[in-house]
């Protein structure tokens, strides 16, 4: 049994060796047409590993010619195939420069955004790719307004706003957890102003109020009467919006509050 067991290892690293010379053979061959067959059959077997160093020789040794626009578009989607998605998605804006009148222009300009789609990082992370990802997209859908991808395009758009709107919440409310109250307000604000939709609209405007209060009772007197002025502006703009909030009983606490601290204030 344990000879058998040898003898099939013994077997696979043969035929492992046998192709691995053959394929080094095919990498030192002066056979460019041959080179060009065996890179697509890696390519259609998904050995992109394979495929990659044959069409990086070939796309240099048939530029200009009639196979360039075929080769291009390969190593362009190997990259994207590895994994590489910030070199794909230069080869694929490339190739949509360098052939322009191509059937398969719109198609690698969709997959220029859409690389950048991909590489765009969690929320918590540098939104940089996240930014470029959108305006890519959006750049897509104004070249080719009547696309099949104009959905698609719209859908990936809306996910990423959707991580900009979560790194821009949780911001704000990190900075209300280390009572940095003055950069909360600021932080609530505009990610109210930049996603007038968002669904925790109603709680970043009483996390206004509620972070104007706390500002305000931590505040040195001179600043005092300035800050409860915004707290109580604050609620009755909440109150406006949204009469019937789950945040109403607390709002009006804090409202009490402010309107008592602005009488002590002023016997004072």
């Amino acid at each position: 049994m344990l000879k058998k067991g040898y003898k099939i290892i013994l077997f696979m690293l043969l035929v492992s060796f046998a192709f691995s010379c053959k394929y080094n053979k095919l990498l030192k061959s002066t056979d460019f047409d041959l080179k060009y067959k065996m890179a697509v059959e890696y390519f259609q077997k998904k050995e992109y590993n394979k495929a990659f160093p044959l069409f990086e020789e070939l796309l240099t040794l048939y530029k200009g010619t009639g196979k360039a626009e075929d080769i291009y578009y390969y190593y362009a989607y190997t990259n994207f195939h590895m994994g590489d998605y910030i070199l794909a998605s230069y080869h694929f804006n490339n190739f949509a420069k360098t052939f322009p009148s191509s059937a398969r222009a719109q198609e690698c300009s969709y997959m220029n955004a859409y690389c950048y789609y991909l590489d765009s990082p969690e929320a918590s992370l540098d939104p940089t790719n996240t930014f470029k990802a959108i305006d890519e997209l959006q750049l897509f859908i104004n070249k080719y307004p009547q696309s099949d991808s104009l959905d698609r395009c719209n859908i990936l758009i809306d996910n990423l706003r959707a991580k900009l709107e979560e790194k821009s919440y949780k911001a704000s409310m990190l900075y209300f957890k280390t009572q940095d109250y003055r950069a909360a307000i600021v932080g609530f604000k505009n990610t109210l102003k930049d996603f007038p939709d968002i669904a925790s609209r109603e709680q970043l405007n009483f996390m206004i109020v509620k972070a104007n209060y706390l500002l305000a009772m931590n505040s040195i007197e001179e600043k005092k009467d300035e800050r409860l002025k915004n707290t109580a502006e604050a609620y009755i703009k909440f109150i406006d919006a949204f009469p019937k909030s789950e945040y109403i009983k607390e709002a009006e606490d804090i409202y009490t509050n402010t309107l008592k601290e602005q009488k002590k204030k002023i016997n004072s």
